[in-house]
């Protein structure tokens, strides 16, 4: 990887296992960092401790924001200091004195620290002579709280007598109610004032359809650090601030007030906006001297046992220790992927992107700031892509993941589009819209197709599961009218129970709908979107190109995989539901793929043939008629895309037109108004086979003419101009943002990985490098370590953490530039790594999980060869010698010799390059 200047990119690296700092955070906008764990804790926290607590979309501790809060909101997590003879003073760095000094020289100094998954930011007031460092970290484990420690220390050469109160917002409701009733929904609460603290629990969820009883609590609890409980309380932010005063200028800090509320608490107040307002007793320290502090802000399914939780997390000694089994826990999960190459910076910052894939399983695709969008669970996209990080961190879960995640496929092909927090819950949509994206068929066969090589698990194919049904059918251009939500989500046969059929008549039916499903031009109906779901204004005629492409390899590769199962189960013939031999027509009337109408027809008489229902009958065929119908299909997309749908330039080089828009018009080309091009549009035929040999240098030449911009890498379209509303939304952004020219991260790699695949070393490794480097350089991007969705126009990360492209650079990173990958359950090694990658002493490494085994798989090439000049000479197994088996992509180790090693222990695998 290239190396980035540590000196430029702001945040630096401070040891190895990722952690890092940054000087001065709270000068650059849009921070924040996540703290999560898998108990349901959501946190998120700005270097000026901005940020929202939560447990999902109607359980915010907090109140909700988004991502312009965090420097206009007033609230956050603030901890205020009155230093006698001086005044008030926020060791968050979130008072109005401290905002309007800070590009004067008397601003506070403050440092960031961050590792996985804890932030401390060390703020220093030199008018004041006093220093806090506040240290904040959700625990592992299934607690929903969120722990923070306050150290303040008197850094002047006289004693201060300093006042300390906590003052953190209790929303505690819905975000619903954020604009929707805030004021009424304030009534329902009920504040309780104890010796730690004060807890909210709301008398009612709020709705209009229906209000309910609530059980939910939240509160703000503290100590000191030697146990000492607070000496008195501000439950209600209108006493708080006082007349005329806000959260960043309170009246009982400024004047410092004495709280209404004495130590000891005992007392209820309801109606009010609530605030965890905790005054500590007045403390003389002596120059040099601390005091500490910890609070724990904590969500409960009840009432909270507060004893029991200020006994578990609120003592000094508890967080410390706490802390570092939370560091621990997270370098466990992120370590076990671990690179080594010539770029230690490179290497830390592995760790973030590795991590992100995580946090995307825990957040979903919401609750960060600028996440600001969505009521939890995960689209079905998202479900399918994180699953490819999941085979190389924790395969071991992975089969039932995906076992249940087969579930979600409707009997047209088509499925749901959000899966909720448990194991088989699916929710058509989002925001209740039916509405289909056509490239979610695609990506489960990809996702089991890596599992199947991963572990060898052909008998998967064959277990059986069900399906899902709701009102929508014929791809959500119909209801269902005896649809009876009471009978449940499942798919069933005449006689009322539960049809299944197998993993693998799924995959076929997922693939097979689409094939026939085709627009005016004879490529596959965009629908609703495909992966740009800014293409959402062409429904009826738009086409997704790219996406035709996608599927027309997945047949290709799902023939081939028949062909596998014949010949290593033995298998000569499988079972359908009936219905489907339809859609393999080639093995009883054959259409004529040419024709629109003739597959249009065709797709009609199955949606009569499966209504929302099937048959329960099994028609069994024979294996290999049913491959030759998947590669005649396949075959028929590749010439069809190459002989109808190649652009190809004046400048001497092409490309691939990606889409049709509502008018039935080619999107991409050379116009009069410029050129017209998305990096979409190549990534598929490039990652699978519909690219011919000859097309990949031409393509490769357009993208870098067309699309790649020095400042924000490869765009993922050039500027096609006006607002196309016979396209999508996507337009209607300005030029380089989001999806409307910005880099995008997810289809960035995924190009360098098509480029990998294709044989592009060089190339590939360019345009990943690119992202790095784009991301790493904090001058321009602001953000901390790791990939963001985007990077705008500016050079600006925008929507860090939450993004498919962190799963698809591991994977690549893994299978690809290290070569480490599976070959039907036996260990393919393949490396592409370019000589610069190798570190002094020529070596270059990835330690991951095969067979079960953790493998640190180290290559050595002494000879300084780039690649293309080397092939693997032998290789060591923990010292001892093994036997070669070459193959045409590489050396092959055979799963079972792997599996003969003993668990709970890291095995070498040495491997000589010459």
């Amino acid at each position: 990887m290239s190396s980035v200047d540590q000196k430029k990119t702001g945040w630096i690296f401070t040891g190895d296992n990722g952690d890092f700092s940054l000087k001065q955070p709270d000068r650059s906008s849009y921070l924040y960092f996540p703290l999560v764990n898998e108990g349901g804790m959501m946190s998120s926290i700005s270097p000026t401790l901005h940020g929202q607590v939560t447990s999902g979309h109607n359980t915010f501790l907090t109140p909700p924001l988004s991502v312009e809060d965090l420097h206009n909101s007033r609230a956050s997590r603030n901890f205020w200091v009155h230093v006698a003879g001086k005044g008030a003073w926020s060791a968050a760095g979130n008072s109005a004195r401290q905002n309007a000094v800070m590009y004067e020289d008397s601003a506070d100094g403050s440092i960031l620290e961050a590792g996985l998954l804890w932030h401390r930011v060390t703020r220093e007031s030199r008018e004041l002579g006093i220093r806090a460092e506040i240290t904040s970290y959700v625990p592992a484990g299934n607690d929903k709280v969120e722990l923070m420690k306050v150290v303040l220390t008197n850094t002047s050469a006289e004693e201060l007598t300093i006042t300390p109160t906590a003052a953190v917002p209790l929303y505690a409701r819905s975000a619903d109610d954020l604009r929707d009733h805030r004021h009424v929904t304030s009534l329902l609460n009920r504040i309780y004032i104890s010796a730690h603290g004060v807890e909210v629990q709301p008398a009612l969820s709020f709705d209009e359809r229906g209000h309910r009883v609530n059980h939910t609590s939240y509160g703000v609890f503290g100590a000191g650090e030697n146990g000492e409980l607070p000496a008195g309380f501000f439950p209600v932010q209108e006493e708080f601030i006082g007349e005329g005063g806000s959260l960043d200028w309170p009246e009982a800090v400024v004047l410092n007030l004495e709280p209404r509320i004495g130590e000891g608490g005992g007392v209820q107040k309801d109606g009010y906006e609530a605030l965890g307002g905790l005054r500590f007793a007045a403390v003389s320290l002596q120059p040099g001297r601390s005091c500490s502090y910890v609070l724990a802000l904590a969500i409960g399914s009840d009432r909270i046992d507060i004893p029991a939780l200020m006994g578990k997390y609120g003592s000094v000694s508890a967080f410390d220790a706490l802390l570092q089994e939370n560091k621990t826990f997270w370098a466990d999960k992120v370590n076990t992927v671990e690179f080594h190459t010539s770029d230690p910076a490179w290497d830390q910052w592995m760790k973030w992107v590795t991590l992100q894939p995580v946090l995307r399983r825990l957040y979903g695709n919401s609750f960060l700031p600028y996440h600001d969008y969505g009521r939890g669970g995960r689209g079905w996209r998202d479900l399918w892509q994180d699953c490819l990080a999941l085979l190389i961190m924790e395969p071991a879960d992975v089969r039932s993941l995906l076992l249940n995640n087969y579930a979600g496929v409707r009997i047209d092909g088509s499925n749901a589009t959000i899966i909720g927090q448990q194991p088989g819950e699916f929710i058509a949509d989002r925001n209740n819209i039916p509405r289909v994206w056509m490239d979610h068929g695609a990506w489960p066969f990809l996702t089991t197709m890596l599992y199947l090589d991963q572990s060898g698990d052909l008998d998967f194919l064959l277990e059986r599961q069900s399906y899902f049904r709701d009102s929508f059918m014929a791809r959500c251009r119909e209801r269902d009218a005896s649809w009876d939500a009471s009978a449940g989500s499942a798919l069933q046969a005449p006689d009322g129970a539960q049809y299944s059929g197998t993993i693998l008549e799924h995959i076929l039916l997922q693939n097979l709908v689409p094939f026939f499903n085709v627009g005016e031009h004879n490529n596959i109906l965009l629908e609703g979107a495909d992966w740009n779901d800014g293409l959402d204004m062409a429904a009826q005629r738009g086409e997704s190109v790219t996406f035709t492409a996608f599927y027309a390899s997945n047949l290709l590769d799902l023939s081939r995989l028949l062909r596998t199962l014949k010949e290593r189960k033995g298998l000569a013939t499988l079972d359908l539901a009936e219905e489907m031999t339809l859609l393999l027509d080639s093995l009883h009337d054959k259409v004529d793929y040419e024709s629109v109408s003739a597959k249009l027809n065709l797709l009609d008489r199955y949606y009569a043939a499966a209504p929302n229902k099937v048959s329960g009958v099994r028609a069994v065929l024979e294996l290999d008629r049913v491959a030759d119908d998947l590669a005649q299909k396949a075959e028929w997309i590749f010439e069809h895309l190459r002989r109808n749908e190649w652009v190809q330039s004046g400048q001497g080089d092409g490309w691939f037109n990606g889409y049709y828009n509502n008018d039935g018009e080619r999107v991409e080309g050379e116009t009069a108004g410029g050129v017209r091009m998305t990096l979409t549009g190549q990534v598929f035929p490039l990652m699978g086979h519909a690219a011919a040999p000859e097309q990949i240098p031409q393509i490769i030449a357009a993208v870098e003419r067309n699309l790649l911009d020095e400042k924000i890498g490869y765009r993922l379209n050039s500027n096609f101009g006006g607002i196309q509303q016979n396209l999508g939304r996507a337009f209607g952004f300005a030029f380089g943002h989001k999806e409307n020219g910005a880099m995008f991260s997810h289809m960035t790699v995924m190009y360098g990985n098509a480029l990998y695949k294709r044989g592009y070393v060089k190339e590939g490794r360019k345009v990943l490098d690119s992202l790095y480097s784009l991301s790493a350089d904090f001058e321009l991007s602001r953000m901390y370590p790791g990939i963001p969705e985007y990077i705008n126009e500016q050079g600006r990360g925008m929507y860090t953490y939450l993004t498919g492209s962190a799963s698809w650079m591991l994977l690549t990173m893994v299978t690809e530039v290290f070569g480490v990958k599976g070959k039907l359950g036996d260990l393919l090694l393949q490396p592409k790594l370019m000589k610069e990658q190798f570190g002094k002493e020529g070596q270059a490494s990835v330690k991951t999980i095969f067979a079960e085994r953790v493998l640190e798989v180290v290559y050595t090439s002494t000879s300084g060869a780039e690649y293309g000049e080397y092939q693997i000479r032998s290789v060591k197994l923990d010292g001892a010698g093994v036997t070669l088996q070459r193959v045409s992509e590489g050396v092959l180790i055979p799963r079972s010799l792997l599996a003969a090693l003993p668990e709970g222990k890291s095995h070498l695998l040495e491997v000589e390059l010459a």
